[in-house]
């Protein structure tokens, strides 16, 4: 007599990186998972958490054959229903330009149980762990997360806004549009804006750059700082108890 699988797909956020910062929750369902559908962005650690489930490697690598989306969200369904108990695990929070959403839609119109466990997101998370706060009171009111590279491959409209407001901006998969971030704000007057551009943030390989609109791009270049990385451009960044001497420093050579 065959005993049929009832198919279940759990979406699991992985965090910033530090296998540590993974929730709870999330770790008790990659324990419970026959099979793990991956992305190159999380942390490898976090499958030992799961020794006898079946791993299937799906992330998406500049200049090396990937999977397209349709197939992932293929991949997903078919070991659902071969396994039983899935598990879709992404960097970061999968619903903020991780592409959840669409998994989740895909998966449940095949009539399929899902759950999403959500992740700590890399655009508060890194910030946070160099010391800077996204808001604080009389400095920023708000904050912007927004996508360096949208699905045409062009930077987002949004960033011409977010450079003629106070608010933080976190902007993320931008590096290889530096250069068009850096001609916008400096379009509005934002040279001396404090930037800092945060590579493997959480990691044991995590690198850092610190410099202003101005000077950026050479910051970048001198310390081959490169993707996966975040920028976060505005004020807070020099308010950080880590950078605030950085800054200050950079002050006095101004006035020299």
């Amino acid at each position: 007599m065959r005993i049929s699988i009832k198919p279940k797909v759990t979406l699991i956020g992985a965090g910033p990186g530090d296998p540590d910062l993974i929730t709870v929750k999330g770790v008790k369902a990659l324990k419970n998972a026959n099979v793990i559908l991956y992305d190159s962005l999380i942390n490898r650690e976090l499958l030992a958490y799961a020794p006898n489930a079946k791993l299937i490697f799906v992330g998406k690598r500049k200049g090396l054959h990937s999977f397209t989306q349709d197939e992932i969200n293929e991949l997903i369904v078919r070991n659902a229903f071969e396994y039983g108990n899935a598990v879709r695990l992404k960097g970061g929070d999968p619903f903020i330009f991780g592409r959840g959403s669409e998994e989740i839609d895909y998966i449940e119109s095949f009539g399929i149980e899902t759950e999403v466990v959500p992740g700590i997101s890399s655009s508060m998370a890194v910030p946070a762990s160099q010391g800077i706060s996204l808001t604080k009171r009389g400095v920023s009111e708000s904050f912007w997360v927004i996508t360096g590279t949208t699905s045409e491959r062009k930077l987002s409209h949004d960033v011409y806004l977010a450079a003629q407001s106070t608010a933080t901006v976190v902007i993320l998969m931008g590096m290889s549009k530096l250069s068009e971030i850096v001609a916008i704000f400096k379009k509005f007057n934002k040279t001396e804006v404090p930037t800092a551009i945060i590579q493997n943030g959480t990691t044991k390989n995590e690198k850092l750059g610190l410099g202003t609109i101005d000077n950026i791009e050479e910051v970048v270049a001198q310390q081959q700082l490169s993707s996966p990385a975040i920028i976060v451009i505005g004020e807070v960044v020099k308010e950080s108890s880590k950078f605030h001497s950085f800054y200050k420093s950079v002050h006095s050579e101004l006035l020299k």
